[in-house]
């Protein structure tokens, strides 16, 4: 694990060091958890949307119907 030096304003500070006592672990432990939250968990992966692929529509087919599906959803309105 590499050591980094940040330069975070005073009020971010005191934010930061009250989360670490609320939660009873360390500074670095906060950072490292809002980095990977910001850049994602493993490098060069692509942020997730909240959300993404939690649930099923039921349909095997709605990539090759979505024209369909959204014109019977919207009712021809756009």
């Amino acid at each position: 694990m590499r050591r980094t030096t940040v330069k975070i304003p005073d009020e971010l500070d005191a934010r930061l060091r009250h989360e670490a006592a609320r939660r009873a672990t360390t500074i670095s432990a906060i950072t490292r958890e809002a980095l990977e939250a910001h850049l994602g968990a493993v490098a060069g992966s692509r942020r997730r949307i909240s959300g993404a692929g939690e649930f099923s529509s039921g349909r095997s087919d709605v990539s090759e119907r979505i024209e369909e599906i959204l014109r019977e959803e919207w009712g021809g309105r756009r």
